[in-house]
């Protein structure tokens, strides 16, 4: 048998592949296993059963000489997976085996299932095993992944002070992990217990059991303290050295369970879906080459062999969002210089805000790697396990916000380095009307006397906010610091707002509106722009609504609330309703219309809103009948009432009801208005009986205080109870598919959102915005939004105050984060639009609000992030200037290619890292004196 599976052709042999791993991967669920196979080992493999394709003919056939042509690819030799792994560790055992740390799925290996593996071990044979499991990952827990690197764990027993490393599977109960200690030191279960040993000081005692390692928040690399109760063990440790490894020199491994998947560090997996493309990689020798052009942990880089800060970050699976941002951190000079001294004696443990200074030894040690001679690529894992462990966010291989994610880290790395070991408690005092300058250093003498380290010295400045009260004009002043800006992407100061007009008197169809307003501006203003546009009479006023669900959310009518809580894709409605009502209800007509499920019976109808609600005032000084209701509605609908319609009767036997009504019925708001006009209601003494008869019954449902449905086709004269807690009638219209022919509802169907972004502006959003212009933007005043509102102090009460932010005080390395990321109610957004950013000679004295300061701020461009793609699947790169060779990279995780200048703006920057020009050196005047910056040394205080 072995003989015949050996004469088997390549093109025998692949087809039997493929069709394994279609039916193997289409079925992949958890717990299933997949093995680890060397990328070179397979690539030969692929290039030996695609070859006969090379010998094909134009017209497929094969050339008979080609099967034995000395020139074919020999049958590649047994499976060697020996360069994945130590050599320390390579036996027969899989589970003995240590991979190496750097190992890039598609670069050094590629995973295959279990039924694929078995097939190609049975022919070619070989070795070491390497199999993984399959696990769920992901916030969902819904994505399938092969746990590449499972947690290694180091257990530390006591009291007896020997310890031990451990492999076992994130998704392993903390009950198993138990166990294992137990057996690993030959412990009695009951007198043990483990906690969670994290920087060697008990964090947390383990003993819910049932608790995954990956719920209980364990990283790899973590210490586990085991601990025996009154220091008894029920053995030794036997063949364990105190340095935690065995007598063969093997890191002690846990072998998973049954319910374990192996997999910690591997890419997602869609079911269905081929892992690696195995199946589509058999199908040609251009896919089977395609593996192998990627050159990673080599650049490619012409530089000086001396050359060093060209290392690059390697992909463990959608952390492009991390690397970006380390690699500009570590390219900071002052960062750089800082890290690569001994700054261990300013690392605070004490700090409750920090992470015992674990983030800060991780970073340091991940930049001393970066900036050591060589250029092979680092895997970062140990630092993202550090980061999985104090943000827990960024845990798992989900793609991430790069700003989010400096800005922890900006804060966790100063809150590990605060020279501040006791924070004293200093309370703010107000200004009362001293000078800027004087209550600015107060604030920053303040600030430095509880938060003092080299992200302090380096990345913060202070703005000034001033804050104005709408209702009493009561001035706020107060200095702030801040560690990078974070800028709007507004080339205008205005904003287009789409609002669709209603009558109530049903003089008019309903018509959109398209009004200019401040970007920045409140309702008033909207609503003023729109009574200019709409031609309001002075004895009309505009009622503002938003719409969602085809009922109205909420009316507008605080006239200071921000046009900026106002999303683009909203809805609103403006009513035109009579000035000074006095004793009057809204009465709010919903549309329904009847909808039926496939295969349900006529009988079942399910009665569902659409359209726009209709809005008109309703008199409460005298009784309010069914039948008055009735004419309300058909006076609001009669503009889109049909012409001809034969199956309406009130038109067949009087055409002018309609019109007639809506002349008559608008004396019911007026009546409202004079209160000398109140006794003499129209719908009693001015409406002839003969209309009430010749309109038709419309089915409408009145909704009473107790929530049940009033029909109003029946009764005209009865009276309708209205409730005295709220100042809304709610009225449901049916609309029957015989009602939907009289009239053109069409007006009503479709609302407009507020800002729709069709092609023209999409085409201005794309037009180049000076950097200025955003600074500007961010600078101008503004009103607070409704969730983030001022007590102020003079009027007791929460106020959405007007802001105003000046900056006052600017920091050596300035950040500054483009905002393209817009968020609604139902999408997400990202601004493509191009930032033309200077490079050099970023001059920001005149925004400096601080006038004593003669100093001129002038800042450079040494680093930014970028962004490419869409919201949740783009991806992250980094341009850098490597000041040591006035040279700019491109640092694409592994990869490292250099740039020429130009080449650094686009419509993909996002994060942008300014260094202030030592003006000193450029000998620049200010007001007629030489500036000389950099005076103050960011390393010399201690």
């Amino acid at each position: 048998m072995t003989e015949v599976k050996k004469e088997l052709t390549p093109e025998e042999e692949k087809l039997t592949i493929r069709d394994i791993s279609i039916a193997a991967e289409a079925q992949t669920k958890q717990g299933d296993t997949f093995y680890l196979i060397t990328q070179s080992w397979w690539q030969e493999w692929l290039e030996y059963v695609n070859q006969n394709q090379a010998n094909t003919a134009i017209d497929g056939s094969v050339s008979e000489h080609c099967l034995g042509d000395s020139s074919a690819l020999k049958r590649p030799s047994s499976i060697d997976n020996s360069d994945l792994i130590y050599e320390a560790t390579s036996g027969d055992s899989s589970m003995g085996i240590e991979l190496h740390d750097t190992l890039v799925e598609g670069t050094n290996y590629i995973l295959l299932p279990e039924e694929v593996w078995n097939q190609l071990y049975e022919w070619y044979r070989g070795g070491p095993i390497l199999p993984r499991k399959v696990i769920n990952s992901g916030l969902s827990q819904t994505e399938l992944a092969v746990e590449v690197y499972p947690l290694r764990l180091q257990l530390h027993l006591m009291p007896k002070d020997q310890c031990s490393t451990i492999r076992i599977s994130k998704k392993e109960t903390i009950r198993q992990l138990h166990k294992k200690a137990c057996e690993i030191f030959s412990l009695n279960p009951e007198l043990v217990c483990i906690w969670d040993y994290f920087s060697h000081q008990k964090h947390a005692l383990m003993n819910d059991m049932d608790k995954t390692l990956d719920d209980a928040n364990i990283q790899m690399d973590q210490d586990i303290l085991v601990e025996v109760a009154n220091g008894n063990s029920a053995g030794g440790v036997n063949s364990f050295h105190e340095n935690g490894t065995a007598d063969n020199g093997t890191v002690a491994l846990v072998k998973p369970s049954q319910s374990d998947i192996s997999n910690a560090e591997g890419l997602s997996l869609s079911k269905g879906s081929s892992r690696n493309g195995t199946a589509e990689l058999l199908q040609s020798q251009q896919l089977a080459s395609s593996g192998t052009d990627k050159t990673y942990g080599s650049s490619g880089v012409s530089t000086r062999g001396s050359s060093c800060g060209l290392t690059g970050l390697l992909n463990l699976g959608n952390t492009c969002f991390m690397n970006s941002a380390i690699q500009c951190l570590v390219h900071t000079p002052e960062f750089a210089r800082y890290f690569r001294e001994d700054y261990y004696q300013e690392i605070n443990r004490q700090n409750p805000l920090g992470m015992v200074g674990e983030l800060a030894l991780a970073f340091g040690d991940l930049l001393r790697k970066l900036w050591a001679p060589g250029r092979t690529p680092v895997a970062p894992r140990p630092f993202k396990g550090k980061l999985a462990r104090f943000a827990p966010q960024f845990s798992g291989y989900n793609q991430h916000d790069s700003q989010e994610l400096l800005a922890f880290l900006l804060d966790g790395l100063h809150e590990d380095l605060n020279r501040v070991k006791h924070k004293p408690y200093i309370k703010s005092k107000d200004a009362d009307g001293r000078p800027d300058e004087e209550v600015a250093d107060e604030y920053w003498a303040n600030h430095i006397a509880r938060n003092d380290s080299i992200i302090v010295d380096v990345c913060q400045g202070q703005y000034k906010s001033t804050l104005v009260c709408p209702v009493c004009n009561k001035v706020s002043v107060t200095f702030d610091p801040f560690m990078y800006l974070s800028l709007p992407l507004q080339s205008a100061t205005t904003r287009s707002m789409t609002v669709t007009i209603f009558t109530c008197d049903g003089s008019a169809l309903p018509v959109a509106c398209t009004v200019t307003v401040p970007k920045q501006g409140r309702c008033r203003d909207l609503i003023q722009a729109l009574s200019n546009s709409c031609s309001l009479k002075h004895n009309e006023k505009l009622l503002l609504a938003e719409i969602r669900g085809h009922l109205i959310h909420r009316f507008l009518e605080d006239p200071l609330i921000s046009l900026s809580s106002i999303k683009d894709d909203d809805h609103l409605a403006a009513y035109k309703i009579p000035k000074l009502t006095k004793n009057s209800k809204f009465l709010q007509l919903i549309h329904r219309r009847e909808e039926r499920e496939i295969g349900i019976s006529q009988s079942n109808v399910g009665w569902k809103p659409y359209g726009t609600p209709l809005v008109s005032p309703i008199c409460c000084d005298d009784i309010v009948t069914r039948g008055d209701i009735q004419l309300i509605v058909h006076r609001m609908l009669s503009p889109m009432l049909r012409t001809e319609n034969p199956g309406f009767n009130c038109v067949s036997r009087c055409k002018t009801a309609a019109s007639a009504n809506a002349s008559l019925l608008a004396a019911s708001s007026e009546a409202c208005i004079d209160s000398s006009l109140a006794n003499d209601d129209p719908r009693q003494k001015d409406v002839p009986s003969s209309k009430l008869v010749n309109l038709e019954k419309l089915p409408l449902q009145l909704v009473d205080e107790n929530n049940a449905c009033i029909d109003l086709t029946v009764g005209e004269d009865k009276s309708v109870k209205l409730s005295s807690s709220s100042m809304s009638i709610l009225v449901f219209a049916d609309w029957s598919q015989k009602l939907l022919e009289n009239y053109d509802t069409r007006y009503i169907e479709n609302l407009p959102e507020v800002t729709k972004y069709g092609p023209a502006t999409k085409k201005a959003r794309t037009e180049p915005l000076s950097l200025y212009s955003c600074l500007e933007a961010f600078l101008r005043e503004e009103p607070l939004v409704p969730e983030d509102m001022w007590y102020c102090p003079t009027c007791k009460e929460r106020r959405q105050a007007s802001k105003k932010l000046d900056l006052w005080r600017l920091p050596e390395v300035l950040v500054i984060h483009l905002k393209r990321f817009s968020y609604s109610r139902s999408m997400k957004h990202k601004l493509e639009t191009f930032v033309n950013f200077p490079i050099h000679d970023f001059d920001l004295t005149k925004y400096v609000a601080n006038r004593n300061s003669s100093r001129r701020q002038l800042y450079e461009l040494y680093a930014l992030t970028n962004h490419y793609g869409g919201m949740g699947s783009g991806h992250y790169t980094a341009h850098i200037k490597l000041l040591d060779e006035n040279r700019w990279y491109n640092f694409d995780d592994s990869h490292i290619s250099p740039i020429n200048e130009e080449d650094v703006k686009s419509a993909a920057a996002y994060v942008l890292f300014y260094r202030r020009v030592k003006t000193d050196h450029h000998h620049s005047v200010s007001n007629g004196t030489v500036s000389s910056a950099g005076q103050h040394s960011i390393l010399s205080r201690k």
